[in-house]
């Protein structure tokens, strides 16, 4: 089993396209997991439930959840079908982070940071996971957030499964460059 191939493929119909391979994903995004693997066997992709079982425990990004019952399967977070992830709102660290590549640092200091096709704009709770994210585009650069002060001014933030900090735009004015 090429597990990149699986986690990619799994990505891409949980958080985007689920009706690619003839799914439709519930209000908070999730399906059964006897569902989706019949519906990726009738795409070609033929997995196990414990193939299934160890992409999701193996994600180095834990992209993927199970239900306590382990019934049914979701995307943690990056969807760009409408799903409602149900996720309280939390308050953030003081600081978080957000990895980008130096051709888009000139227009997110002048706008901030937009959710583009997804949901929501994601941010890490340190340099190191913000580095890697930003660069799996190019070399990475690295955006210091300053949510103590999102916070005090009304802005909502939620934490996916997987540890993401989610809200829904960072103004420019609460940004600047890691280490400056």
């Amino acid at each position: 089993m090429d597990v990149v191939r699986v986690s990619k493929r799994l990505s891409f119909v949980l958080r985007h396209r689920p009706d690619s391979i003839g799914l439709t994903l519930d209000d908070a995004g999730w399906v059964g997991v006897d569902e989706l693997l019949a519906a990726l066997a009738r795409s070609g992709m033929r997995l196990t439930r414990a193939e299934l079982d160890a992409v999701v425990a193996g994600n180095d990004k834990q992209r993927f959840a199970l239900d306590d019952a382990g019934t049914r399967i979701r995307a943690s977070q990056g969807h760009s079908v409408p799903v409602a992830l149900g996720y309280r709102h939390e308050i953030p660290p003081d600081v978080l982070f957000h990895g980008t590549v130096q051709h888009f640092v000139p227009a997110i200091l002048a706008e901030g940071l937009r959710p583009g096709q997804r949901h929501a704009v994601h941010l890490s709770p340190d340099v190191a996971t913000a580095s890697a994210v930003g660069g799996r585009r190019g070399r990475p650069v690295v955006l210091r957030v300053d949510a103590a002060a999102m916070v005090a001014d009304g802005f909502l933030f939620t934490r996916s499964a997987n540890g993401v900090w989610l809200t829904d735009a960072v103004p420019a004015r609460y940004l600047e460059l890691a280490g400056d």
